[in-house]
């Protein structure tokens, strides 16, 4: 598979240094709840819905300001997250005309999954070393044409380390994610979402990989209702 041409930035490890603390410029009125979570960003907020700087996708806002929620971006992804257990990221990269062709060729589930082991993988264990995948990895093939769910573990990975930690001596959590991807529009998507409870809980934490996977797997499939993906030209003149 080709990957020469396609690189990936997943903005899974926290906050953008540009985006975060900045509030938007207030014009005329207060601003609501959705705007009032609003940093510099290159997409753009209307009503509770964020739109991709693309336009290729919108979704509904998981977060709220009131509980400290947040929403920053780049130009291909954006992540949500509050102070208390939601950390989203939602990243759509427009594929190259040769990997379009190796999905054409390939199908959804071998390109994913050579996708994500390729690219995504890589990427995960630069910012994390000793990241992983769990083997229980799950194709839906109902879901936006064809979606890949993969479990990650990721030492010292977590995004609530330093809201549940009180000491430098308390060993890091090895973090779990979540991680859906599909092909829409000419874009691959992918959508993670960590398992906040692995860091907030700790020596409470009782779940089994199986209880885990159950909570990923109904919290990406939520954040994927909340989303709405702009047809390609040709699906539009179908």
């Amino acid at each position: 598979m080709k990957f020469a041409a396609v690189f990936i930035l997943l903005a899974v490890g926290g906050c953008f240094p540009s985006l975060c603390g900045q509030t938007a410029p207030k014009s005329g009125d207060e601003p609501g709840p959705a705007s009032a979570l609003l940093s510099r960003n290159y997409g753009r907020v209307e009503g509770d819905t964020y739109i991709s700087p693309t336009g290729v996708f919108r979704i509904k806002i998981p977060v709220l300001a009131e509980l400290g929620g947040a929403v920053s971006d780049t130009p291909n992804s954006v992540i949500f997250d509050d102070d208390f257990q939601i950390h989203v990221s939602v990243a759509a990269f427009p594929l190259s005309q040769d990997l379009k062709s190796e999905y054409e060729t390939r199908g959804p589930q071998k390109f994913l999954i050579s996708f994500f082991t390729g690219i995504v993988m890589p990427d995960f264990v630069a910012n994390f070393p000793g990241s992983s995948m769990e083997q229980k990895a799950a194709f839906l093939p109902q879901l936006q044409g064809g979606s890949i769910l993969i479990y990650t573990l990721h030492p010292g990975g977590s995004n609530f380390e330093i809201r549940s930690t009180i000491s430098r001596a308390v060993k890091p959590v090895v973090a779990k994610w979540g991680n859906l991807s599909f092909v829409r529009s000419g874009y691959v998507f992918i959508i993670t979402t960590e398992l906040a409870e692995r860091a907030l809980q700790r020596s409470t934490y009782k779940q089994t990989p199986e209880e885990e996977n159950a909570l990923l797997r109904q919290r990406l499939l939520d954040i994927v209702a909340k989303m709405q993906i702009a047809p390609s030209p040709a699906e539009s003149k179908n």
